[in-house]
């Protein structure tokens, strides 16, 4: 047992350091992308601040649609491997209505997608910030 505690405790261990040393980069990462923004001497910091934004309102854009997605497409198979499981003779039907379901959920995603991409790449918003 004690050996079991020992590997859980090393294994926790690197987890957690791999879990923040991915946070820390990927909260880090708009900063760096938005150096292009940089004003030059004399400028405001409006477009740096804009892009950063931006950056991050995509991301949680992508990362929210994602989960919703997973979420939603997770809950459509356990309720067909519970649906198959109480009555296997309707298993094409329930296996079709549940295809359908799970494109349903993956088009959030996808919607989310889409979000992100025009934030990024195609914003509506920059003739008001920057003018």
């Amino acid at each position: 047992m004690k050996g079991e505690e020992k590997m859980l405790g090393k294994f926790g261990k690197k987890l957690l350091t791999l879990m923040t040393t991915m946070a820390a980069v990927l909260l880090s990462s708009p900063v760096v992308f938005a150096a292009e923004a940089l004003p030059g001497a004399g400028e405001s910091y409006v477009k740096v601040i804009f892009t950063v934004g931006a950056m991050v309102a995509a991301g949680f854009a992508i990362g929210l649609g994602a989960i919703g997605a997973g979420a939603g497409i997770g809950n459509a198979a356990n309720g067909a491997c519970q649906a198959v499981g109480r009555n296997p003779g309707v298993q094409g039907k329930i296996m079709t209505v549940m295809l359908v379901g799970m494109a349903m959920a993956e088009s959030v995603c996808i919607y989310a997608l889409v979000v992100a991409l025009v934030l990024l790449y195609a914003n509506p918003y920059v003739k008001y910030f920057l003018g």
